[in-house]
């Protein structure tokens, strides 16, 4: 057993963090070869450490280091697979601690895997996403405006964009009412559902990022190349980007990438009572509501695509 130095407690040489109070736990001989990450779901408040697969250098892996790694990883080997398939950078995992991430990475070099780790704070970014919601073409700028409508006007030089990353948005709402009695089981007398399919931009630059969405946003700027359907004009916005920023990459792989990064950043849900309602003495109803969105999953996405570009510009 490892005491922890916190709260004097005995843990299991397998744990890197205390079972009770979460501190790091210290590091033996025996314990440093008997550790394993825990990874647990992460609160949605919390501040993580992101896993990221490098793109294998080897065409394949032994099954028995593919079954190792994802019981390791908490994954399927189908999971698993389809992520090395990508030949792409790709989460694998997302601890709690710095130490835990650590250790992963130490585990997964054992059976032959490169990582390295990117913190939340990385991805998430010291400023937040800016939402538009129109802009204007310049000469050698783009000039945004962002929400709300009394915000100031932001201008983008086309020399500082170097990333777009093209997704799409997806959000759900089911709303279920049950009728409920003190005798009988509780009876589903309504229920419906709501979805909504958005594109939607990203434009990053060195020290900040920018988001369109189609559904939300004024493609006045394109004068008569401008259509009636929002899709359209986003492609055609991003190719006049382009046309203006030859320099900078257009990413659009988060759509073919989508399910091997549920497994790690999965789609945030949520639900909510709406409340109830007194039908007739001894009989009332009970409403719920159950959201699902994809948009810290690909806020998360962009902004790692982002970095491995910072990164790799660092590097040249």
């Amino acid at each position: 057993m490892v005491r922890c130095e916190e709260c004097l407690r005995a843990n299991p040489p397998t744990r890197v963090n205390c079972l009770y109070c979460g501190v790091a736990l210290p590091v033996t001989e025996v314990s440093a070869r008997l550790q394993k990450p825990s990874l647990r779901r992460l609160e949605k408040w919390e501040q993580g450490f992101n896993c990221i697969l490098q793109p294998p250098r080897q065409r394949g892996f032994a099954p028995q280091a593919i079954s190792d790694a994802a019981a390791l990883l908490k994954l399927s080997e189908e999971d698993l697979r389809r992520i090395l398939s990508v030949g792409s950078s790709l989460p694998v995992a997302r601890a709690a601690s710095l130490d835990e991430a650590s250790l992963l990475s130490r585990r997964l070099a054992e059976l032959g895997f490169e990582t390295f780790t990117v913190a939340d704070e990385k991805l998430n970014g010291s400023q937040p996403v800016v939402r538009v919601r129109a802009a204007i073409f310049y000469e050698d700028a783009l000039v945004c405006h962002p929400v709300p409508a009394n915000a100031v006007a932001t201008e983008l030089p086309f020399g500082k964009i170097d990333l777009l990353v093209v997704g799409r948005l997806f959000f759900k709402r089911v709303e279920v009412k049950e009728r409920k009695s003190r005798r009988a089981e509780a009876d589903i007398v309504n229920a419906s559902e709501f979805f909504k399919d958005v594109a939607i931009l990203d434009i990053h630059a060195v020290n900040a990022s920018w988001r369109i969405e189609a559904n939300n946003f004024d493609f006045s700027l394109l004068g008569e190349l401008k259509t009636l359907v929002a899709g359209e004009n986003l492609n055609t916005l991003i190719s006049l980007i382009r046309e203006r920023a030859p320099h900078l990459e257009v990413d659009q792989s988060y759509g073919a990438l989508r399910q091997s990064l549920e497994p790690v950043w999965p789609s945030e849900q949520r639900s909510e009572s709406i409340g109830w309602k007194r039908d007739r003495p001894g009989r009332y109803s009970t409403s719920e509501a159950t959201e699902s969105s994809n948009e810290d999953q690909f806020s998360r996405y962009s902004r790692l695509r982002h970095f491995l570009k910072l990164a790799a510009t660092r590097h040249e």
